[in-house]
């Protein structure tokens, strides 16, 4: 049997049990372990599409090695079976005791600009509470994109910066699915948030542009507790008055 087609084999039951979670409802596996939108969850999504193409071009040659080999495939079998069943139990199990949306960004590692920024706005007791809320959450390396010194004058700007990240916080749950169902004909929605003014939020195909300034969803639908963040790439100004 070629390596090759073990590790392709493998990549696919991971990518399988990794979908198969998040068809029913659970949480994206690789983006808890690697970051959401991070260079590694990418490459591991990369991975297991490359190894879908190659199962698909070597089908035949593939079939005649795998079955000529039971032993292997029962094997298989029953890796893709135990570890698909303690996950799913952990799933249920675990399914009342995810981390709310503020202990959900600091894990992720790559949002430290905004919980220092919520921390200064006091808001995180806020976005700790019951919810539920869906937040639109700017990297850091989206707040490294701001002039130089910005971040510093809004951490000093106590009504400035909550008036700025109220406006990435909208009240209830929206999914991408729910975007998707409630965008008009060209594709825009209007969302009304929690600072109180209108985030109009564009679907593309399959990009999904936030703002004015269409910063673009990185990555969507990151389960919390108490809500739902979606991840952009860039941070959200409020209409000026």
């Amino acid at each position: 049997m070629k390596k090759l087609d073990v590790v392709a084999a493998v990549l696919l039951v991971v990518g399988g049990l990794n979908w198969g979670v998040i068809a029913m409802g659970g949480s994206d596996l690789v983006a808890m372990l690697f970051g959401s939108g991070s260079a590694l969850s990418r490459l591991v999504y990369a991975l297991v599409g490359m190894s879908a193409v190659w199962q698909a071009a070597q089908w035949k040659a593939i079939q005649g090695r795998w079955l000529s080999r039971p032993v292997a495939v029962s094997a298989m079998a029953l890796v893709a079976l135990l570890a698909f069943s303690p996950l799913q139990a952990q799933m249920s199990a675990g399914a009342a005791s995810k981390s709310n949306i503020v202990e959900t960004a600091v894990a992720a590692g790559q949002f430290k600009t905004l919980a220092a920024a919520l921390s200064a706005a006091d808001l995180i007791p806020t976005l700790s509470g019951k919810g539920p809320f869906t937040v639109f959450a700017p990297t850091d390396a989206a707040f490294a994109k701001l002039p130089a010194g910005t971040v510093d004058a809004l951490l000093k700007d106590k009504a400035k910066l909550t008036s700025i990240l109220t406006y990435h916080v909208v009240s209830g749950l929206v999914t991408a699915a729910d975007l998707k169902a409630r965008a008009d004909k060209d594709g825009y929605v209007s969302l009304t948030t929690v600072q109180g003014s209108t985030l109009r939020v564009h679907l593309a195909g399959t990009a999904v542009h936030v703002g004015e300034k269409f910063a673009n969803v990185t990555a969507a639908n990151v389960e919390a507790s108490n809500g739902i963040i979606h991840v952009i790439d860039a941070v959200l100004l409020p209409p000026t008055k």
